[in-house]
């Protein structure tokens, strides 16, 4: 390619990064801000500890669900279209949001909300893969990852202000006007891309099976901690789930266009990839809601003060993602990869340790700056690595199921973390642990809640740990194949 249109390419793929930005800091700012904000929505509609719940694990469930699906249909029909329907549907999902009448309206609103995410989310990064030549393809992931990472810093706090100030309906409706303005720069920026031609085939058992097994295994989950994990409806979806993969599995092997490709799974370094991408989700991914509802349930903090709490590891996060352009010129995006996880498990270790109803703030600060640096580092790297070799007319799917993968990773991390943490509560007293009341209605409660707090952090850093191990695995097979590649060649 000549050197004027390699920098028409660049000066295309930066503005393709900045919609897929601003898009990402839409979706982001939707998810974070609510963390903070939910003890407020929960005691303006009165709702109990399954609304509550739900009111997170909905857009999650129905996010996770949709996504390989969204996928399959970006590589088909172009991805400009696509995402560009998401950006809608996301901006007046949240409009109406606000409108809500009661809980479970609020909850199926959300579902319509995640549909839109789910659009936008499986092709962002896959739309920065086509148009950044590889050799700039880890600094604009960076920069990609670090926008979620300004949307996480920005939103628990704005989150809180907001509601606390003006009302809950706020924390979706700022969504809007930031929707709007991406939905007009989107359409005009993004090119116009064809699909796969005439290979046009969706497969429809493999899509029913995604939904219905995994969809028993998030329910399954979600209702771990209300109903304890011995309850058949628990049990049941866990089985579902159980039942169903081998199923998929044979399913797809047969299918002339399947929706996870499960060949890919041979390939070990990517199978490694995406365990570890799992791994470090589920590990992390509900820290910053569990400390802001520690410091509302337990010191009785406004949501302003406990989104100010979490803001260490979001800025974190923020610097992280930001240099891993530079770190990618030094060490492989793998090596990378397996440093974020060392870094966040050691997060995870020190809030385990420090965190109590009565210890000081600095050392809890110090782990959530731990972990947001370790989360900052390990996703833009492992996403390169995953998606840098692929062929164009596969980056989708393989985003799809890497997203897919990384969602599922967020619901299992919330539901099992709320359901560890409330454990040791009676069930009348659960819903004040959401309602952020805990410290005011029942004191006594308190040492039950911080050992709940343990219990969950003791079985997320083991988790993590696994990650470690998995992501060394990874970038050690890698290593090998491609010594072996080098001496046949």
């Amino acid at each position: 390619m000549s050197e004027p249109a390699d920098r028409e390419q660049l000066r295309y793929a930066w503005r393709a990064l900045s919609v897929v930005s601003m898009a990402s800091i839409l979706t982001a700012l939707g998810s974070s801000s609510l963390n903070v904000a939910l003890p407020e929505v929960v005691r303006h509609f009165s709702a109990g500890t399954a609304a509550a719940s739900w009111m997170l694990l909905s857009f999650m469930l129905a996010n996770t669900v949709l996504m390989v699906v969204f996928g399959r249909l970006a590589d088909l029909f172009g991805r400009r279209a696509l995402y560009l329907c998401g950006l809608a549907t996301y901006t007046g999902a949240s409009l109406l949001l606000g409108f809500s009448p009661g809980a479970w309206w609020l909850v199926g609103l959300r579902v319509v909300q995640a549909a839109g995410g789910a659009m936008l989310l499986t092709n962002s990064a896959a739309i920065l893969t086509d148009a950044f030549p590889r050799g700039h393809l880890g600094r604009g992931m960076g920069v990609y990852i670090a926008s979620f990472s300004v949307a996480q810093l920005i939103g628990p706090t704005l989150g809180g202000f907001l509601t606390h100030r003006f009302g809950w309906q706020w924390v979706f409706w700022f969504n809007v006007p930031l929707g709007l303005v991406c939905l007009a720069w989107g359409a005009v920026t993004l090119r116009r891309t064809s699909g796969a031609g005439q290979d046009r085939g969706i497969d429809v058992p493999g899509n029913l099976l995604v939904l219905v097994s995994l969809g028993g295994l998030l329910f399954g989950l979600s209702q771990a901690g209300d109903r304890g994990w011995t309850d058949p409806v628990v049990l049941t979806g866990l089985a579902v789930f159980a039942a169903l993969v081998p199923v998929f599995a044979v399913v797809e092997r047969r299918s002339p266009h399947p929706v996870v490709d499960v060949r890919l799974f041979t390939d070990r370094v990517f199978t490694f990839g995406l365990l570890a991408s799992f791994l470090n989700t589920v590990a992390r991914m509900a820290v910053v809601l569990l400390v802001a509802l520690f410091y509302q349930a337990v010191h009785g903090e406004d949501p302003v003060s406990a989104g100010l709490k979490v803001l260490p590891l979001s800025v974190a996060a923020m610097i992280a993602s930001a240099c891993a352009g530079p770190l990618h010129a030094r060490m492989s995006a793998r090596a990378v990869a397996a440093l974020g996880t060392v870094v966040g498990t050691a997060g995870l270790a020190v809030l385990l340790v420090f965190l109590s109803a009565d210890g000081a703030y600095l050392p809890v600060c110090a782990a959530l700056v731990l972990l947001g640096a370790g989360s900052g580092m390990f996703m833009p790297a492992n996403t390169t690595a995953l998606l840098d070799e692929l062929p164009p007319d596969r980056v989708g799917i393989v985003n799809a199921m890497r997203l897919m993968v990384q969602n599922t990773g967020v619901v299992m991390s919330t539901a099992l973390a709320l359901s560890l943490v409330t454990s040791p509560l009676p069930a009348a007293v659960r819903p004040s642990v959401f309602a952020g009341t805990l410290s005011h209605a029942h004191p006594s409660e308190i040492g039950r809640l911080v050992a709940g707090y343990r219990l969950a952090l003791g079985v997320m850093t083991a988790i993590s740990l696994m990650a470690v191990l998995v992501s060394l695995t990874g970038r050690t097979t890698a290593n090998r194949l491609a010594a072996d590649r080098t001496t046949v060649g």
